[in-house]
């Protein structure tokens, strides 16, 4: 079934075109150069499609180096060989391992939410000051208050 519909997608996608296409809960990626050599990789839908297209790019060009033009007179696609392509799916297996953008761009959303928890307690304590400050102040303004009431009292009375 996936090898009918991927067929399809391929002639229903012009040359030097992208397109992903969801079918029944899977992704199907589908990249056709501009010199009809044509890819595609079923995903699931959280998997990137920018991971994928990048794949898709490094897979057809690792397999023009290899087979060279010997793929345009061929009649049977299956029939020719390419064992690299498991080697990709391995490596593409975590996307965020295999794509130097979708790596960074995780290390960045990382390092945002650090700096996030950073603040916010940064902001906590500021808030903790404030309070301290303010209890500071007002143990200030009842120490004087006591002071003058202490003065008065003792002034009344004068101890010869």
């Amino acid at each position: 079934m996936i090898t009918f519909l991927t067929k399809t997608f391929i002639k229903r996608t012009e040359h030097g075109q992208r397109q992903s296409i969801t079918h029944e809960g899977y992704v199907v990626h589908c990249y056709v150069r501009s010199d009809g050599l044509a890819g595609t990789v079923t995903t699931d839908m959280e998997y990137p499609a920018r991971v994928a297209f990048v794949l898709l790019g490094q897979l057809l060009e690792d397999f023009t180096a290899e087979v060279g033009d010997s793929w345009n007179s061929c009649t049977v696609p299956e029939s020719i060989a390419f064992p690299k392509g498991d080697e990709y799916l391995q490596k593409y297996q975590n996307p965020a391992e295999a794509d130097k953008i979708t790596k960074i761009q995780n290390d960045l959303d990382e390092t945002t939410q650090i700096l996030h928890k950073t603040i916010d307690s940064v902001l906590e304590r500021g808030v903790k000051l404030d309070n301290l400050v303010e209890r500071s102040n007002d143990l200030s303004a009842q120490s004087k208050m006591f002071y003058k009431q202490a003065k008065k009292t003792n002034s009344c009375c004068v101890i010869s």
